[in-house]
């Protein structure tokens, strides 16, 4: 069977002819190679292939906490202006931990601590641009009046004071009131005292010492200014304002005012011409004029319309051009003092489109130029040394990564590393990361992962070993390993140790590399439950290097596994749901789309195992989907709400729920209002509201899925109340119905009856029903005695060590017995690789319980930066700030 279905794989052209599967099999630079035998592991071998960790050209400084607790104390103290700044370097820090919550929060703070229109502009643009997977849904989050951020540059403009030109009128005033100008066979009248009134150079002409005060025509033909400009100049004069005009007129009228110093009438045509900018030609147009002229307006409405049709025009030469030809004084017209706002963002949208475009370095190039401190110096040259990199332009990048280093930028040392090593020179790149792992107290996960590309045999196992222990969400030594054991050992352990990363982190690397080992091992079934994980995470995601299409690969699978029926899929998502197997119920339900069941209720089901598995933006997708194909309308007001409940908006989402109650009472519309009527309002609902909404939802048609999760969840309810006999009696019924997880509730009836032993019994079964589920057995932790309690919290650990109550218990022990430095030790370790709230606010405790008071505010400033309003933590930073010296 193995054969057979590697052999399509090298033949299959009639049904994908996009796809030569034969050139899986390369192993010459780019040509084809005798097809190799499919009865050897090396038919696998040739479609596991480890590649290099990707070189990212991100801010990555060694100590990550450190420069969050500068950038919060920087913050308390510095000038409202320099505010943006200073978040957008704390989005660069989340960014490179892979915070993306955290970085956007960022991102967003920098937009509303914007001081200038410039600002405003760049961080609306960017925040649009990081959100734009939220466009099936942009609809619905625009009714949300919270949720209309947006913009507008013209709005914003006419806020701003201006000038009145009553303020330039002191100066002495001489001759005639009258004054004519002569333009061509034109006469147009004026006001000589308010024609002077503009400028000062305009008030010298006509009432100083030059010929013009002692005419009453002054000839201004040679000046470039068409009557019909001159009389608006003139009623400008007058009363201030300018007259609607064609945008010809206006530029006629901004460079006389440009030529005489006019400020504001100046100011006046740039707020006049900004209105005509519409489009990116307009933009194009007009860019040149205002950079020339230095008019703001109308230079940032440009820049406007330009951010908002990101990454359209990247490959647009003439439009590039027009950021990256402007010198210095172009860039403080366009952007003021933003100049490194903005390359920051060009650069990352151009990096994202193609990282090796001719564009990104431009833009790159210029980041470098506007960098103004050391740490944006720091990641502006190394972003620059990774693109250049990519490009294989390694002098360049050799100085780059040099001087980021130089600057203070540790993992720059990666990148001359790598150089060093495509020289041949592999004892120098060991060397180098040998310098720097020596060099740090606490050795990062990168360091040893980057030591591991130069080394062999024993010593490279060591390195990957120290990684994963330094670090345990870099992929790279897992698949590394998994390659390796599936050559010198087996197939078997190949996908054990494959399975370590699965188990906390869905990658699309590490499930591309399962599926192969499930193909070797003759599992079809398998292979297509990784086939269907991957595209729920990604429906575009291409596999083997890029070669084919997610979708395709499925077609050849499902060729060689037994189709279910409606039935089957629906039995089997009851057993996969029961097992709290989530990749699996994520399988049943691809094959149920593909059937005639209503796609509604099975993309919100997907949406809730993304949410499960920590895949948000993918949980956001399936539900726009379902949205997109509810069958009703109460029922399209259901997945809206929980659109409104999962972005923040809790209210909004009630409210769906009260209409979609109103028109038909649902289970889902009252199991939403439990939901968001528990999460909306400053004051909590009485539990009696919430157990009143469960039971009506019971009541109402569902499947056994649901009704286990509504039964558990009002088990909760009760024992929130104290009503211990109504929970467990709704924790039992939920496990007749096969909701396993509601051996969690009853373990925790059993304790607040102070049957510790039989909570212990009961948190077994799910230990044992849902096999390496670290939840159950750090659940299960809580009711066993000490001993018992290590080797539980030991099993979380190595199941998912992203999981912190196991740190902070064994930190907590280890404080018990007097053991600072190893508490402190136990606490730093997860912080290394992950920027926990509830880690930090602990580690700064046990700094303030030994005295280190500066160590202690430091991580309460970090702390602070992960989530600037926990109560707690802004009770324990005024109390040691209190105690600084």
């Amino acid at each position: 069977m193995r054969k057979l279905f590697f052999s399509e794989l090298s033949c299959r052209e009639t049904k994908l002819q996009s796809v030569n599967f034969y050139s899986w099999f390369q192993f010459d630079k780019g040509k084809l190679s005798s097809k190799p035998s499919l009865q050897s592991p090396s038919s696998i071998e040739t479609l596991i292939k480890v590649a290099e960790p990707l070189l990212l050209p991100q801010f990555k400084p060694t100590d990550y906490v450190e420069i969050l607790a500068q950038i919060h104390e920087e913050l308390e103290t510095c000038k409202p202006d320099q505010k943006s700044n200073l978040f957008l370097l704390q989005f660069q820090v989340f960014r490179g931990l892979g915070e993306s919550k955290l970085s956007l929060r960022s991102l967003q703070l920098a937009w509303e601590k914007s001081t200038s229109i410039h600002e405003k502009l760049i961080y609306d643009a960017w925040l649009k641009y990081e959100k734009k997977g939220e466009e099936p849904i942009s609809d619905l989050l625009s009714s949300c009046h919270k949720c209309c951020q947006k913009f507008n540059l013209l709005d914003y403009v006419s806020q701003l004071s201006t000038e009145s030109i009553t303020e330039e009128t002191n100066y002495p005033l001489q001759g005639s009131n009258m004054v004519y100008f002569k333009i061509g066979d034109d006469m147009v009248a004026c006001d000589r005292r308010k024609i002077a009134a503009l400028s000062s150079p305009l008030h010298t002409m006509l009432n100083g010492g030059f010929k013009e005060s002692k005419l009453e025509v002054v000839d201004m033909s040679s000046n470039g200014i068409s009557p019909l400009a001159m009389r608006a100049v003139s009623k400008f004069s007058l009363t201030g304002k300018l007259p609607h005009f064609a945008p010809e007129v206006l530029l006629e009228i901004l460079d006389f005012s440009n030529k005489y110093c006019c400020k504001c009438l100046k100011e006046a045509c740039d707020r006049k011409l900004a209105t005509f900018v519409h489009t990116r030609q307009d933009a194009v147009d007009y860019m040149e004029c205002a950079l020339e002229l230095g008019c703001t307006i109308l230079a940032a409405a440009c820049l406007n319309v330009l951010l908002d049709e990101l990454p359209a025009w990247l490959n647009e030469e003439h439009v590039v051009n027009l950021f990256s030809n402007m010198n210095k004084a172009h860039l403080s017209t366009l952007v003021g003092n933003a100049s490194f706002s903005l390359f920051c963002f060009l650069s990352e949208v151009a990096m994202s489109v193609d990282p090796k475009s001719e564009t990104t370095v431009l833009f790159l190039e210029k980041l470098v130029e506007s960098a103004t401190e050391n740490r944006q110096n720091q990641f502006a040259l190394h972003q620059l040394g990774c693109v250049k990199f990519l490009r294989k332009e390694y002098v360049e990048a050799e100085d780059l990564f040099n001087l980021a280093f130089s600057a203070g930028h540790v993992y720059s040392i990666a990148g001359l590393a790598r150089i060093a090593s495509f020289r041949g020179n592999k004892h120098l790149s060991i060397k180098m990361l040998d310098s720097v792992i020596s060099s740090c107290q606490m050795p990062l996960g990168w360091m040893y992962q980057e030591r591991s590309l130069y080394t062999e045999g024993d010593a490279k196992w060591e390195s990957l070993n120290r990684a994963t222990e330094s670090d345990p969400t870099l992929v790279y030594p897992y698949m590394y390993r998994a390659a390796y054991l599936m050559k010198k050992q087996s197939i078997e352990a190949a996908l054990v140790e494959i399975n370590r990363v699965l188990g906390f982190k869905l990658s699309l690397e590490c499930l591309e590399m399962r599926f192969c080992l499930h193909i070797a091992l003759e599992d079809y079934r398998g292979a297509l439950r990784d086939i269907h994980a991957m595209i729920t995470l990604d429906p575009e995601w291409r596999m083997f290097e890029g070669r084919v299409l997610v979708g395709q690969m499925k077609v050849l699978v499902m060729e060689h596994v037994e189709r279910w029926t409606a039935g089957d899929c629906w039995m089997h998502l009851y057993d996969r749901w029961s097992a709290v197997d989530d990749i699996g119920s994520l399988s049943v339900i691809c094959q149920m789309l593909e059937s005639d069941l209503p796609k509604g209720v099975l993309y919100f089901r997907q949406s809730l195992l993304l949410l499960r598995l920590n895949c948000p933006e993918a949980a956001m997708r399936s539900l726009a989907l379902a949205r997109e194909h509810a069958s009703s309308k109460h029922e399209r007001l259901v997945y809206e709400g929980w659109i409104l409940y999962d972005t923040g908006h809790c209210e909004e989402g009630l409210r769906k729920a009260e209409e979609s109650i109103a028109i038909h009472r649902s289970f889902e519309a009252f199991f939403l209002k439990a939901y968001a009527l528990a999460d909306s309002g400053p004051d909590p609902p009485s539990p009696a509201a919430v157990v009143s909404l469960l039971e009506e939802a019971l009541k109402c048609a569902s499947d056994r899925l649901r009704k286990g999760q509504a039964l558990n969840n009002l088990g909760s309810v009760y024992v929130d109340c104290g009503k211990l006999d109504q929970a467990a009696e709704c924790y039992s019924n939920a496990l007749k119905i096969g909701h396993t997880r509601a051996h969690q509730g009853l373990a925790r009836v059993h304790f607040l009856r102070n049957d510790r032993n039989k909570a212990y019994e009961e948190m077994t079964k799910l230990v044992e029903k849902a096999r390496n589920n670290a939840s159950a057995y750090e659940k299960r932790s809580e009711y066993c005695e000490r001993d018992l309690t290590r080797a539980d919290l030991h099993m979380v650990t190595k199941l998912d060590p992203l999981r912190v109550y196991p740190y902070r218990y064994r930190a907590a022990v280890l404080m018990d017995n007097h053991k600072e430095k190893e508490a402190i030790a136990e606490l730093s370790h997860a912080i290394a690789f992950k920027a926990d709230l509830h880690l930090l606010h602990l580690r700064a405790a046990f700094h303030e319980h030994i005295g280190n008071v500066s160590a202690a505010l430091r991580d309460c400033r970090a702390a602070l930066s992960v989530d600037p309003t926990h109560q707690e933590m802004l009770e324990l930073h005024t109390r040691v700030h209190t105690q600084e010296p």
